[in-house]
């Protein structure tokens, strides 16, 4: 027989090989954990770039729209009957050029009527200054009173006046048959006829009937709208010598239309306004283009770039570079051991498809300029060169 507590001995051995196996697995596992875990990630790769550092001519774009330089109603001077109307609709015009006739029979009418008055005046002053020579001669033997000489003397000035009155009209009346022929006053497109042939027309006034209307359209201008901001930046340009008003100096425009992708047109500024409009707050301008093909109308709009500063150094990075951040503008520059710092910049302009930083980065930093979305303020990055500019 076993003694008491043999069995439980017994036991115990029995189940050490299982312990003692799962003890080694245990342990063999750990070690295979340890010799095969992943390494840590590298830094994510970015490509970086210098900014470029070149000297540049700023432009400030706006939009604009195309007026005529010069607008006429053609309106008849004098009432009548438009008897003929010489105009071809929607074609261009001379100064001097004869659009409409109003009937001139009435106006011939007066002028004989004129010719004759003049005729009168002219008979009656003959016989005034007749009177007067023989009144001379007569006061000068004493036959004739003073006071008789005088009359004389006043009755031949009156008859003076009387033909000179004469003549005036006499010139009115042939002005008036010289309105008859309603002329282009001046060069340009006629637009449509407003009134048929035997229609009784008013002339002479504000409210006379307008004939048509004619537009110079070589040159064109050009009205853009500067807001009071931008008017203010000119201002302190124009006071630290960098760029010149364009009150005083016909800074360079260029435009746009809307199916052109080149700035094609060139002109000059001829007009800046004396105010700031109170109820948009901008300064209107006027810039003036030749237009011998009259590609140009009044009314179309375009884009326009207005000449913003003089060439100067400056620094332009990619437009993909640029990260928004609510209302800031950020550039994502690369420091010290390749840690990202989010860098605050001040935007210009696009030139030459760059875009110009005004404030916040100089031509010595190191901007991530493709893999943005990669960097973050704070992380360590892998840099790859790549250039700036396109």
């Amino acid at each position: 027989m076993l003694r008491p507590g043999t069995s439980r001995l017994l036991a115990h051995h029995r189940f050490l090989p299982g312990i003692t196996l799962a003890l080694a697995l245990t342990l063999a596992c750990a070690g295979v954990g340890a010799a095969d875990a992943p390494a840590a990630a590298p830094p994510p790769a970015v490509t970086v770039a210098k900014p470029v550092f070149k000297e540049v001519t700023e432009w400030d774009e706006y939009t604009g729209r195309f007026v005529a330089q010069q607008r006429v109603d053609v309106r008849a001077r004098v009432s009548g009957y438009l008897q003929e109307v010489l105009l071809s609709e929607g074609h261009t015009v001379e100064e001097g050029q004869i659009l409409f006739q109003i009937d001139p029979e009435p106006f011939e009418a007066e002028v004989a009527k004129a010719e004759a008055k003049v005729a009168r005046a002219v008979t009656a002053l003959r016989v005034a200054e007749l009177e007067f020579e023989r009144g001379e001669r007569l006061a000068s033997s004493k036959a004739m009173s003073r006071e008789t000489m005088e009359e004389r003397r006043a009755n031949r000035d009156a008859a003076k006046a009387d033909v000179e009155a004469a003549r005036a009209e006499l010139r009115l009346a042939r002005l008036n048959l010289e309105y008859t022929q309603v002329r282009a006053p001046i060069s340009g497109l006629a637009s449509d006829v407003r009134v048929d042939r035997g229609n009784l027309i008013s002339g002479g006034s504000a409210d006379s009937t307008v004939l048509t209307t004619i537009l110079r359209l070589d040159p064109i201008e050009l009205e853009i709208e500067a807001s009071e901001s931008e008017f203010l930046r000119y201002s302190r340009l124009e006071s630290a010598g960098t760029r010149q008003s364009s009150r005083n100096i016909a800074n360079p425009v260029e435009a746009m239309l809307i199916d052109e992708d080149k700035w094609a047109h060139k002109g000059r500024m001829t007009f800046v306004d004396n105010e700031i409009d109170v109820n948009t707050a901008t300064m209107r301008g006027r810039a003036t283009f030749a237009n011998p093909d009259h590609v140009l109308l009044p009314g179309m709009f375009a884009r326009v770039r207005l000449l913003g500063a003089g060439a100067h150094e400056a620094v332009l990075v990619p437009e993909q570079a640029i990260v928004s951040d609510q209302a800031r503008k950020l550039l994502m520059v690369v420091g010290k051991d390749n840690i990202i710092e989010a860098r605050s910049v001040v935007l210009g302009p696009i030139i030459d498809g760059l875009r110009l930083i005004r404030e916040g980065l100089s031509p010595e930093d190191t901007i991530v300029v493709n893999g943005v979305q990669r960097a973050h303020p704070g992380k360590t990055v892998t840099p790859q060169d790549a250039q700036a500019a396109r």
